[in-house]
C-alpha cells in the first residue's frame, strides 16, 4: 500500500500574491440552470506564481528551460522532509548545517525544507500574512552553493520564498521599515549581511545549473517530517512557463 499525503495548500480567490502581484480574480461564465446552461465553468485570471507552485528555470535564467522542457524525472524521485523549524524563527538565515544536521541528504535528492511557516499562510494555522511572507527565514549564498554541490533535483519550501525576504530586492524597495527593524535586529546594514552582489541568489544560483524549486510548500507537510520517500510534484507541461500552481504529494510506503 502506498499512503499520498498533499504537501499543497489550497488555492482560491483569497490566496496572498507575492507583492507587488496583482491577486488572483475568479469570476463565473456559465452557471447551471442560467439561460439554458448545461455546464458549470469559471474564468480565472492569476500569477502562476501563487500558492504552492513550482518554478521553472527561465523564471530566473535568461533563455532557461521552459515548464514544458522538464523531464518527469526530475518532477518526481526520492527525496526527505527536513524539519529545521526549532532551529529557524523570524528573519533566520537557514544554513546547510541546519539540514544536514537532521537528516541525510544525498544528491539527487528532492529536498523538502519545513520551517513551520506554512501555518501563517492565509490557509494555515495561524494566517498571518505579513508575518509570512516578510519575516520568513530564508537561504543566502551559503545555502545556494550548498544546493549546487549537492546536485539536489529540486528544493521545496513552506515560506514564500526560499531566499531571505531581506536578500529580495522587490521587498527591499517596498518595506524599508522592514529594513530599518531588520538592521537593529541584525546590528548591522542589510548589505553588509546581503551583498548587493548575492542578492536573488537562491534563485540565481541554483537555476543556473537549472535545479529549481517549489515555493509555499504547505497541506499535511507536518505528518510526514523526517521522512525519505518519493516526493512529486505536478505542474502544467506549460509551453513557454515559467512556473505553475501544483500539487505536491508525498508518496509513503507503509
Amino acid at each position: 500500500m502506498v499512503t499520498l499525503v498533499d504537501l499543497s495548500h489550497p488555492w482560491g480567490p483569497d490566496t496572498p500574491p507575492f507583492p507587488g502581484q496583482d491577486p488572483p480574480v475568479v469570476r463565473t461564465t456559465h452557471e447551471l440552470g442560467v439561460s439554458g446552461n448545461q455546464t458549470f465553468m469559471q474564468r480565472y485570471e492569476t500569477s502562476m506564481h501563487s500558492g504552492t507552485h513550482f518554478d521553472a528555470q527561465n523564471h530566473a535564467i535568461e533563455g532557461g528551460a521552459d515548464l514544458a522542457s522538464i523531464p518527469l524525472n526530475i518532477l518526481f524521485g526520492n527525496g526527505i522532509i527536513v524539519d529545521v523549524s526549532d532551529s529557524v524563527g523570524e528573519w533566520d538565515i537557514i544554513q546547510p548545517e541546519h539540514l544536514m544536521s537532521r537528516a541525510e541528504i544525498r544528491s539527487e535528492d528532492i529536498v523538502i525544507c519545513h520551517t513551520g511557516w506554512h501555518d501563517y499562510f492565509a490557509y494555515g494555522k495561524k494566517p498571518d500574512q505579513e508575518k509570512y511572507l516578510f519575516r520568513q527565514p530564508g537561504g543566502g549564498i551559503e545555502l545556494a552553493e550548498w544546493i549546487v554541490q549537492m546536485r539536489l533535483k529540486w528544493i521545496g519550501i513552506d515560506c514564500g520564498s526560499p531566499d531571505h525576504p531581506m536578500n529580495n530586492g522587490a521587498i527591499l524597495k517596498r518595506r524599508p521599515d522592514l529594513v530599518e527593524a531588520f538592521e537593529k535586529k541584525a546590528s548591522r546594514p542589510v548589505d553588509e549581511v546581503f551583498p548587493p552582489e548575492n542578492r536573488f541568489c537562491m534563485h540565481r544560483i541554483p537555476f543556473a545549473e537549472n535545479i529549481t524549486h517549489v515555493e509555499n510548500i504547505g497541506g499535511d507537510v507536518d505528518r510526514v517530517l523526517g521522512r525519505r520517500c518519493n516526493i512529486g510534484v505536478f505542474p502544467w507541461k506549460l509551453v513557454g512557463g515559467d512556473g505553475c500552481i501544483s500539487r505536491v504529494i508525498a508518496f509513503l510506503d507503509d
